[in-house]
């Protein structure tokens, strides 16, 4: 799995590429900050000082741009490792 992470320059997995581009800077914030903390909406919500329903609003949009489902392990591994290696 680590080594289909793309190099720096390379193309974003299909799946999180529109997630990745500025204008969704928030959702992608979002999403990293989720999964950062296992996926604890109440942890989540307080680490970005937003409401709980708007976490889950958030986290619907990123499910719909991805067509990932977060409620699946290997989609959630997916966009966290995406997020990661989009930051370094």
């Amino acid at each position: 799995m680590l080594t289909a992470i793309p190099r720096q320059g390379e193309a974003p997995d299909p799946a999180v590429r529109e997630l990745l581009r500025p204008a969704n800077a928030e959702l992608a914030r979002t999403a990293e900050v989720f999964l950062d903390r296992a996926g604890q909406a109440g942890r989540t919500a307080a680490a970005l000082g937003i409401h709980r329903q708007t976490l889950y609003y958030r986290l619907s949009r990123v499910e719909r741009l991805t067509g990932l489902d977060l409620d699946e392990g290997e989609d959630r591994l997916l966009l966290h490792m995406a997020l990661k290696a989009a930051r370094l």
